[in-house]
């Protein structure tokens, strides 16, 4: 095992880890509102469940970046 391994290995996980800060704060703030929408419009809950589930791609992209890393890079 050599120090190239290790690096390929930090940035697998630093594509995961902030993937997966980014979408929880993005979530927090849609879900926050999407609650204040639904208070005053319930017909939306359509449109706030899709809102909240877009953010998920991200985490999804940050798994194939990860996996795209160790595969390609690490051998």
């Amino acid at each position: 095992m050599d120090i190239g391994t290790g690096l390929i290995a930090i940035g697998a996980g630093l594509a995961v880890g902030l993937a997966a800060v980014g979408t929880a704060l993005a979530q927090a703030r849609i879900g926050a509102a999407g609650l204040g929408t639904l208070a005053e419009r319930p017909d939306l809950l359509g449109v706030v469940i899709l809102l909240v589930a877009i953010p998920e791609t991200m985490v999804v992209l940050g798994f194939a970046t990860a996996a795209m890393n160790i595969l390609l890079l690490g051998g």
